[in-house]
């Protein structure tokens, strides 16, 4: 499929696709006139590197993961090491750490609009 199919069919700018196969996380074939071309499986490459991304990881971490993935078996992928799993733990780590910092915000600020709205002073509105 061409750029702009896989842009549809994954819900990303054709820009981003560009990105990614400068980044190495993403790689098309070319069509002898020189235009992309992608496999069925670039939609599923391009919706990983989507989650991955909002999951807070950069390029370069994904450009390590993506090939560590679990293959399309299901089966661990060849080249997980114990490394990267060491820094996918600590990049959890730090995700859940601002999930509760997060939480916390969000407790003060349900603190503050309880407050706000209990009865209120008519003469002031």
């Amino acid at each position: 499929m061409r750029i702009g199919e896989l842009a549809r069919r994954s819900g990303v700018s054709e820009r981003s696709l560009r990105y990614y196969e400068q980044q190495g996380l993403l790689r098309a074939e070319r069509t002898p006139g020189g235009h992309r071309d992608y496999g069925d499986w670039a939609v599923d490459r391009v919706v990983r590197i989507q989650a991955l991304y909002a999951a807070g990881l950069n390029s370069k971490k994904i450009a390590q993961l993506l090939p560590c993935m679990r293959d399309v078996d299901g089966g661990p992928n060849e080249y997980a090491t114990k490394r990267l799993v060491s820094e996918l733990m600590a990049e959890r780590d730090r995700i859940d750490r601002l999930i509760a910092e997060l939480a916390l915000s969000r407790g003060v600020l349900n603190e503050v609009i309880d407050a706000a709205g209990s009865p209120l002073d008519t003469e002031g509105s």
